[in-house]
């Protein structure tokens, strides 16, 4: 198709940046021919500083500033996809930008509780000082949603993006990958995942 004119802001997890999601990025415009913006946080690949939460929520209020200064995105059509440590990203500009809808890829419900579980996907240092507690951020948001978890995701459990479902109002939707790990969800969930995005 041809996307209908829709662009999504790209918000990407703890790991890596950009570049590793080169492959994922052409797969998603190849079956949905949406617009993509993607952009590295403060710290990450080239961009320069040190991360914060702080600094996220900032880097993407800028990333969706300069999607709506341009001419050929519509605005009222862009679309949030966060992934992992992005989907907490994508929550706090939902509730301060309402975007079209939101898609949220092995969240996780807030830091404290990821923590309370003791999982290693938590970075040592500056991500433990922030809250990301995208449990109480999302029961502020109306448009919909789509949470979409791995049901093997070593990294967030299942749970955590059941629990966030849950709290998350309609309308929504949740699916789940049989087979998908945190990283793998779009290789596993061929044909179905892209139905259901």
């Amino acid at each position: 198709g041809d996307g209908g004119g829709i662009t999504w802001l790209w918000l990407h997890g703890n790991g890596g940046n950009i570049s590793h999601r080169v492959d994922e990025l052409a797969m998603v415009h190849h079956r949905l021919g949406v617009n993509i913006l993607i952009f590295d946080y403060q710290g990450y690949g080239r961009s320069e500083g040190k991360p914060t939460e702080e600094g996220t929520y900032q880097d993407a209020r800028a990333a969706l500033e300069h999607l709506e200064k341009r001419t050929e995105v519509a605005p009222d059509k862009i679309v949030y996809f966060g992934g992992s440590l992005g989907s907490a990203v994508a929550v706090n500009l939902a509730v301060e930008h309402p975007p079209l809808g939101l898609v949220l890829v092995s969240p996780f419900s807030s830091v404290e509780d990821m923590a309370r579980l003791s999982y290693p996907f938590l970075p040592v240092g500056w991500l433990t000082r922030g809250r990301y507690d995208s449990l109480s951020r999302i029961q502020l948001f109306r448009q919909p949603v789509l949470i979409v978890h791995g049901l093997l995701d070593e990294l967030v459990p299942v749970a955590q993006g059941i629990k966030l479902f849950d709290a998350a109002n309609e309308p929504k939707r949740f699916y789940a990958i049989q087979g998908a790990g945190h990283n793998d969800t779009y290789l596993v969930g061929s044909r179905p995942y892209y139905d259901a995005l």
